[in-house]
Protein backbone atom coordinates (compact mmCIF):
# COMPACT_ATOMS: atom_id res chain seq x y z
CA UNK A 1 0.00 0.00 0.00
CA UNK A 2 1.19 3.41 -0.92
CA UNK A 3 -0.24 6.06 1.55
CA UNK A 4 0.09 9.61 0.20
CA UNK A 5 -2.06 11.10 2.03
CA UNK A 6 -0.45 12.49 5.25
CA UNK A 7 -1.65 15.21 5.72
CA UNK A 8 -4.67 13.73 7.05
CA UNK A 9 -2.87 11.45 9.46
CA UNK A 10 0.60 9.89 9.81
CA UNK A 11 1.57 6.23 10.70
CA UNK A 12 2.98 6.57 14.20
CA UNK A 13 6.13 5.83 13.91
CA UNK A 14 8.06 3.14 16.14
CA UNK A 15 10.16 5.29 18.29
CA UNK A 16 6.33 7.30 19.14
CA UNK A 17 4.98 3.51 19.25
CA UNK A 18 7.97 2.33 22.15
CA UNK A 19 6.97 5.66 24.10
CA UNK A 20 3.65 5.01 24.52
CA UNK A 21 3.86 1.44 25.53
CA UNK A 22 6.24 2.43 28.46
CA UNK A 23 3.82 5.33 30.11
CA UNK A 24 0.35 2.75 29.33
CA UNK A 25 2.41 -0.39 31.03
CA UNK A 26 5.25 1.05 33.12
CA UNK A 27 5.04 5.02 33.78
CA UNK A 28 1.31 4.98 33.80
CA UNK A 29 1.03 7.23 37.04
CA UNK A 30 -1.02 10.61 36.93
CA UNK A 31 1.09 13.53 37.14
CA UNK A 32 -1.37 15.02 39.07
CA UNK A 33 -0.75 12.73 42.05
CA UNK A 34 2.01 13.09 44.86
CA UNK A 35 3.97 10.51 45.22
CA UNK A 36 7.30 10.02 43.85
CA UNK A 37 6.31 7.84 40.75
CA UNK A 38 3.94 10.31 39.79
CA UNK A 39 5.86 13.40 39.95
CA UNK A 40 8.14 11.93 38.36
CA UNK A 41 5.68 11.30 35.42
CA UNK A 42 4.95 15.18 36.29
CA UNK A 43 8.44 16.12 35.59
CA UNK A 44 8.22 14.20 32.02
CA UNK A 45 5.72 16.33 31.04
CA UNK A 46 7.36 19.64 32.05
CA UNK A 47 10.55 18.20 29.58
CA UNK A 48 8.10 17.75 27.18
CA UNK A 49 7.14 21.12 27.33
CA UNK A 50 10.27 23.32 27.51
CA UNK A 51 11.52 20.54 24.35
CA UNK A 52 8.23 22.35 22.44
CA UNK A 53 9.11 25.88 23.40
CA UNK A 54 12.75 25.32 22.49
CA UNK A 55 11.88 24.29 19.28
CA UNK A 56 9.23 26.90 18.79
CA UNK A 57 12.22 29.47 19.50
CA UNK A 58 8.95 30.95 21.85
CA UNK A 59 8.90 33.18 24.88
CA UNK A 60 5.96 31.75 27.15
CA UNK A 61 4.31 28.50 27.66
CA UNK A 62 2.56 25.33 26.18
CA UNK A 63 -0.58 23.80 27.18
CA UNK A 64 -1.24 19.92 26.08
CA UNK A 65 -4.95 19.85 24.56
CA UNK A 66 -7.10 16.87 22.69
CA UNK A 67 -5.40 17.77 19.40
CA UNK A 68 -5.16 20.86 17.08
CA UNK A 69 -8.74 21.73 16.95
CA UNK A 70 -8.79 21.89 20.15
CA UNK A 71 -5.88 24.12 20.17
CA UNK A 72 -7.60 26.68 18.22
CA UNK A 73 -10.64 26.30 19.97
CA UNK A 74 -9.06 27.11 23.22
CA UNK A 75 -7.26 30.18 21.05
CA UNK A 76 -9.90 31.83 19.74
CA UNK A 77 -12.69 31.17 22.57
CA UNK A 78 -10.61 31.59 25.39
CA UNK A 79 -8.40 34.53 24.87
CA UNK A 80 -9.08 37.61 26.22
CA UNK A 81 -10.71 39.89 23.59
CA UNK A 82 -12.53 43.36 22.80
CA UNK A 83 -15.98 43.15 23.14
CA UNK A 84 -17.37 43.27 19.72
CA UNK A 85 -14.19 44.08 18.43
CA UNK A 86 -13.52 42.76 14.85
CA UNK A 87 -11.76 39.11 14.15
CA UNK A 88 -9.79 38.20 10.84
CA UNK A 89 -9.69 35.39 9.65
CA UNK A 90 -8.25 33.90 5.90
CA UNK A 91 -10.75 32.68 4.07
CA UNK A 92 -9.20 29.36 3.69
CA UNK A 93 -8.34 28.23 6.69
CA UNK A 94 -8.93 24.99 8.33
CA UNK A 95 -12.82 23.81 9.13
CA UNK A 96 -11.21 24.13 12.96
CA UNK A 97 -10.94 27.94 12.48
CA UNK A 98 -13.58 28.76 10.71
CA UNK A 99 -16.11 27.27 12.53
CA UNK A 100 -15.34 29.03 15.79
CA UNK A 101 -14.32 32.15 13.88
CA UNK A 102 -18.79 31.59 12.73
CA UNK A 103 -19.26 30.86 17.06
CA UNK A 104 -17.39 34.15 17.44
CA UNK A 105 -19.78 35.90 15.29
CA UNK A 106 -22.73 34.69 16.89
CA UNK A 107 -21.89 35.96 19.90
CA UNK A 108 -21.77 39.38 18.77
CA UNK A 109 -18.21 39.88 17.10
CA UNK A 110 -17.39 41.50 13.56
CA UNK A 111 -15.84 38.46 11.49
CA UNK A 112 -14.23 39.13 8.44
CA UNK A 113 -12.27 36.92 5.86
CA UNK A 114 -8.84 37.65 4.17
CA UNK A 115 -8.84 37.13 0.85
CA UNK A 116 -6.42 34.44 -0.51
CA UNK A 117 -4.81 33.67 -3.94
CA UNK A 118 -5.13 30.67 -6.11
CA UNK A 119 -2.89 28.81 -3.96
CA UNK A 120 -4.48 29.63 -0.56
CA UNK A 121 -2.12 32.36 0.39
CA UNK A 122 -2.90 35.08 1.96
CA UNK A 123 -3.17 38.67 -0.13
CA UNK A 124 -1.37 41.19 1.78
CA UNK A 125 -2.36 44.36 -0.09
CA UNK A 126 -6.15 43.55 1.01
CA UNK A 127 -4.75 41.93 4.45
CA UNK A 128 -3.43 45.20 5.18
CA UNK A 129 -7.00 47.02 4.46
CA UNK A 130 -9.04 44.75 7.12
CA UNK A 131 -6.80 46.38 9.97
CA UNK A 132 -8.97 48.65 11.78
CA UNK A 133 -8.68 50.37 14.93
CA UNK A 134 -11.46 47.78 16.02
CA UNK A 135 -9.23 44.41 15.38
CA UNK A 136 -8.88 42.38 18.70
CA UNK A 137 -7.96 38.99 17.04
CA UNK A 138 -6.40 37.78 13.79
CA UNK A 139 -6.03 33.57 13.07
CA UNK A 140 -3.87 33.07 10.02
CA UNK A 141 -3.06 29.66 9.29
CA UNK A 142 0.60 28.55 8.97
CA UNK A 143 1.06 25.89 6.09
CA UNK A 144 -2.20 25.53 4.25
CA UNK A 145 -3.78 22.15 4.85
CA UNK A 146 -5.51 22.06 1.48
CA UNK A 147 -2.80 23.52 -0.93
CA UNK A 148 0.59 23.88 1.49
CA UNK A 149 0.93 27.74 0.76
CA UNK A 150 2.99 29.16 3.26
CA UNK A 151 1.94 32.10 5.02
CA UNK A 152 4.50 34.31 5.82
CA UNK A 153 2.93 34.76 9.63
CA UNK A 154 6.17 36.49 10.61
CA UNK A 155 5.25 39.56 8.70
CA UNK A 156 1.59 39.34 8.56
CA UNK A 157 2.05 39.80 12.68
CA UNK A 158 4.58 42.37 12.52
CA UNK A 159 1.76 44.17 10.23
CA UNK A 160 -0.66 43.43 12.92
CA UNK A 161 0.89 44.77 15.46
CA UNK A 162 2.37 48.20 13.59
CA UNK A 163 -1.49 49.02 13.15
CA UNK A 164 -3.35 47.04 15.61
CA UNK A 165 -1.27 46.60 18.68
CA UNK A 166 -4.05 45.76 21.04
CA UNK A 167 -4.83 42.76 19.04
CA UNK A 168 -3.70 39.47 19.68
CA UNK A 169 -2.52 37.25 16.33
CA UNK A 170 -3.07 33.28 16.48
CA UNK A 171 -1.77 30.63 13.66
CA UNK A 172 -2.54 27.54 12.97
CA UNK A 173 0.66 25.46 12.82
CA UNK A 174 -0.48 21.70 12.15
CA UNK A 175 0.53 21.38 9.16
CA UNK A 176 3.79 23.44 10.22
CA UNK A 177 5.18 22.40 12.98
CA UNK A 178 7.63 19.43 12.85
CA UNK A 179 7.66 20.15 8.94
CA UNK A 180 9.57 23.64 8.77
CA UNK A 181 12.10 25.91 11.05
CA UNK A 182 9.50 27.95 13.22
CA UNK A 183 10.23 31.21 14.95
CA UNK A 184 7.65 32.78 17.46
CA UNK A 185 9.63 35.33 19.09
CA UNK A 186 10.70 37.78 16.43
CA UNK A 187 7.80 38.42 15.48
CA UNK A 188 5.48 38.18 18.74
CA UNK A 189 2.69 35.88 17.76
CA UNK A 190 0.74 35.24 20.53
CA UNK A 191 -0.71 32.04 20.36
CA UNK A 192 0.06 28.89 17.80
CA UNK A 193 -1.56 25.62 17.55
CA UNK A 194 -0.33 22.24 17.17
CA UNK A 195 -1.21 18.19 16.53
CA UNK A 196 0.75 15.50 17.59
CA UNK A 197 -0.62 12.89 14.91
CA UNK A 198 0.79 15.16 11.67
CA UNK A 199 4.37 14.23 12.38
CA UNK A 200 4.45 10.35 13.51
CA UNK A 201 3.10 10.83 17.09
CA UNK A 202 -0.42 9.25 18.00
CA UNK A 203 -3.79 10.82 18.17
CA UNK A 204 -5.80 12.92 20.62
CA UNK A 205 -3.14 14.85 21.68
CA UNK A 206 -2.11 18.39 20.88
CA UNK A 207 -1.01 21.68 22.32
CA UNK A 208 -1.06 25.07 22.26
CA UNK A 209 1.78 27.98 22.76
CA UNK A 210 0.74 30.83 24.73
CA UNK A 211 3.20 33.93 24.40
CA UNK A 212 4.37 35.48 28.02
CA UNK A 213 2.14 37.89 28.80
CA UNK A 214 -0.77 36.80 26.92
CA UNK A 215 -4.39 36.23 29.03
CA UNK A 216 -6.28 32.99 27.90
CA UNK A 217 -9.65 31.89 30.10
CA UNK A 218 -10.41 28.30 30.03
CA UNK A 219 -13.14 26.74 28.49
CA UNK A 220 -12.86 23.23 29.68
CA UNK A 221 -13.28 23.30 33.62
CA UNK A 222 -12.38 20.80 36.09
CA UNK A 223 -9.34 19.92 37.58
CA UNK A 224 -7.21 22.91 37.37
CA UNK A 225 -4.29 20.32 34.74
CA UNK A 226 -2.65 22.30 32.31
CA UNK A 227 -2.47 25.51 34.84
CA UNK A 228 -6.11 25.76 34.95
CA UNK A 229 -6.67 26.22 31.07
CA UNK A 230 -7.48 22.61 29.99
CA UNK A 231 -8.92 20.44 32.82
CA UNK A 232 -8.70 16.37 32.44
CA UNK A 233 -5.84 14.36 33.49
CA UNK A 234 -2.88 14.66 30.71
CA UNK A 235 -2.80 12.03 28.36
CA UNK A 236 1.39 11.19 29.26
CA UNK A 237 1.63 8.43 27.15
CA UNK A 238 0.53 10.30 24.15
CA UNK A 239 2.54 13.54 25.28
CA UNK A 240 5.85 11.91 25.69
CA UNK A 241 5.38 10.19 22.54
CA UNK A 242 4.84 13.45 20.74
CA UNK A 243 7.99 14.87 22.54
CA UNK A 244 10.10 11.95 21.28
CA UNK A 245 8.21 13.12 17.56
CA UNK A 246 9.08 16.54 17.76
CA UNK A 247 13.14 15.93 18.59
CA UNK A 248 13.22 13.32 15.93
CA UNK A 249 11.85 15.47 12.96
CA UNK A 250 14.03 18.55 13.62
CA UNK A 251 16.85 15.90 14.16
CA UNK A 252 16.45 15.43 9.99
CA UNK A 253 14.51 18.06 8.88
CA UNK A 254 16.43 19.63 6.21
CA UNK A 255 17.33 15.92 4.81
CA UNK A 256 13.62 15.06 4.50
CA UNK A 257 12.73 18.21 3.37
CA UNK A 258 14.92 17.79 0.24
CA UNK A 259 13.86 14.03 -0.31
CA UNK A 260 10.20 15.42 -0.32
CA UNK A 261 10.74 18.08 -2.27
CA UNK A 262 12.75 15.78 -5.29
CA UNK A 263 9.46 13.34 -4.59
CA UNK A 264 6.72 16.36 -4.65
CA UNK A 265 8.92 17.91 -7.73
CA UNK A 266 8.95 14.38 -9.54
CA UNK A 267 5.56 13.69 -9.35
CA UNK A 268 3.90 17.37 -10.13
CA UNK A 269 6.39 17.46 -13.34
CA UNK A 270 4.82 14.44 -14.77
CA UNK A 271 1.43 15.44 -14.56
CA UNK A 272 2.16 18.43 -16.53
CA UNK A 273 1.41 16.40 -18.98
CA UNK A 274 -2.17 16.02 -18.74
CA UNK A 275 -4.21 18.15 -20.95
CA UNK A 276 -5.71 20.94 -18.55
CA UNK A 277 -4.52 20.37 -15.25
CA UNK A 278 -4.18 23.14 -12.72
CA UNK A 279 -1.24 22.36 -10.01
CA UNK A 280 -2.80 24.23 -7.09
CA UNK A 281 0.27 23.93 -4.73
CA UNK A 282 2.87 26.88 -5.17
CA UNK A 283 6.29 25.98 -6.04
CA UNK A 284 7.66 27.62 -2.75
CA UNK A 285 5.11 25.40 -0.85
CA UNK A 286 5.12 23.02 1.88
CA UNK A 287 7.47 20.00 0.49
CA UNK A 288 4.88 17.63 2.18
CA UNK A 289 1.37 18.50 0.07
CA UNK A 290 0.90 18.98 -3.88
CA UNK A 291 -2.36 19.50 -4.72
CA UNK A 292 -4.11 19.53 -8.49
CA UNK A 293 -7.13 19.43 -10.07
CA UNK A 294 -8.38 18.45 -13.17
CA UNK A 295 -11.64 19.07 -15.23
CA UNK A 296 -12.58 15.81 -16.40
CA UNK A 297 -12.61 12.95 -13.50
CA UNK A 298 -13.81 13.78 -10.29
CA UNK A 299 -11.70 13.65 -7.48
CA UNK A 300 -13.56 11.55 -5.61
CA UNK A 301 -14.09 9.12 -8.16
CA UNK A 302 -9.76 9.18 -8.49
CA UNK A 303 -9.75 8.57 -5.13
CA UNK A 304 -11.86 5.32 -4.98
CA UNK A 305 -10.02 4.26 -8.17
CA UNK A 306 -6.42 4.43 -6.82
CA UNK A 307 -7.40 2.76 -3.56
CA UNK A 308 -8.06 -0.08 -5.93
CA UNK A 309 -4.82 -0.17 -7.07
CA UNK A 310 -3.29 0.23 -3.29
CA UNK A 311 -2.91 3.89 -3.27
CA UNK A 312 -4.16 6.35 -0.64
CA UNK A 313 -4.96 9.76 -1.79
CA UNK A 314 -6.79 12.95 -0.71
CA UNK A 315 -9.38 15.06 -2.09
CA UNK A 316 -9.05 17.84 0.86
CA UNK A 317 -9.00 18.23 4.44
CA UNK A 318 -10.30 14.74 6.04
CA UNK A 319 -11.98 17.01 8.54
CA UNK A 320 -14.44 18.80 6.45
CA UNK A 321 -17.76 18.24 4.94
CA UNK A 322 -18.31 18.78 0.99
CA UNK A 323 -19.26 21.81 1.96
CA UNK A 324 -16.20 23.13 3.52
CA UNK A 325 -14.36 21.60 0.76
CA UNK A 326 -16.20 23.57 -1.71
CA UNK A 327 -15.77 26.71 0.40
CA UNK A 328 -11.86 26.34 -0.02
CA UNK A 329 -12.19 25.39 -3.63
CA UNK A 330 -13.91 28.61 -3.96
CA UNK A 331 -11.55 30.92 -1.66
CA UNK A 332 -8.89 29.59 -4.36
CA UNK A 333 -11.26 30.92 -7.51
CA UNK A 334 -11.38 27.50 -8.41
CA UNK A 335 -14.35 27.58 -11.46
CA UNK A 336 -16.96 24.68 -12.72
CA UNK A 337 -15.83 21.11 -13.13
CA UNK A 338 -12.15 22.43 -11.29
CA UNK A 339 -13.93 22.20 -8.04
CA UNK A 340 -15.11 18.96 -8.21
CA UNK A 341 -11.68 17.14 -9.57
CA UNK A 342 -9.31 18.29 -6.36
CA UNK A 343 -6.54 15.29 -5.45
CA UNK A 344 -4.48 16.20 -2.25
CA UNK A 345 -1.22 14.37 -2.39
CA UNK A 346 0.79 14.45 1.39
CA UNK A 347 3.80 12.84 2.07
CA UNK A 348 5.94 12.22 5.01
CA UNK A 349 9.32 10.37 6.18
CA UNK A 350 8.52 6.82 4.83
CA UNK A 351 7.58 7.88 1.69
CA UNK A 352 9.74 6.92 -1.43
CA UNK A 353 10.63 7.67 -5.09
CA UNK A 354 10.05 3.95 -6.14
CA UNK A 355 6.00 5.06 -4.74
CA UNK A 356 6.28 8.43 -6.27
CA UNK A 357 7.16 6.50 -9.83
CA UNK A 358 4.63 4.14 -8.96
CA UNK A 359 1.66 6.70 -8.35
CA UNK A 360 2.14 8.00 -11.91
CA UNK A 361 2.14 5.54 -13.79
CA UNK A 362 -0.99 4.17 -11.69
CA UNK A 363 -2.57 7.53 -12.02
CA UNK A 364 -2.01 8.19 -15.44
CA UNK A 365 -3.61 4.36 -16.32
CA UNK A 366 -6.89 5.17 -14.20
CA UNK A 367 -7.22 8.38 -15.80
CA UNK A 368 -7.19 7.69 -19.24
CA UNK A 369 -9.77 5.13 -18.25
CA UNK A 370 -11.32 7.67 -16.53
CA UNK A 371 -11.76 10.71 -18.69
CA UNK A 372 -13.33 8.81 -21.32
CA UNK A 373 -16.71 8.90 -19.02
CA UNK A 374 -15.95 13.02 -18.00
CA UNK A 375 -17.09 13.74 -14.85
Amino acid sequence: MIFFDNASTTKCTKESVEIVTKYLTENYYNPSALYHNALSVKQDLERARQTIIKKLRGEGKIIFTGGGTESDNIALLGSKKIKGGRVIVSSAEHAAIYATANELKARGYEVVFAPVDGNGKVIEEEFIKLLTPSVTLVSIIHVNNETGAMNDIQRLCKLVKSKCPRALFHSDGVQAFGKLEVNLRGAGIDLYSMSAHKIGAPKGVGALYIAKGVSVNPIVYGGGQEGGLRSSTENTAGILAYEKAVIDRYAKLGETEQKLKEIRSYIADNLQNIDGIKIISPLDGSPYILTFTVPRVRGEVMQHALERRGIMVGTGSACASNKASTRIAEALGLQGKYVDGVTRLSFFIENTMEEAEIFVKEYFDVYKELEKYGS
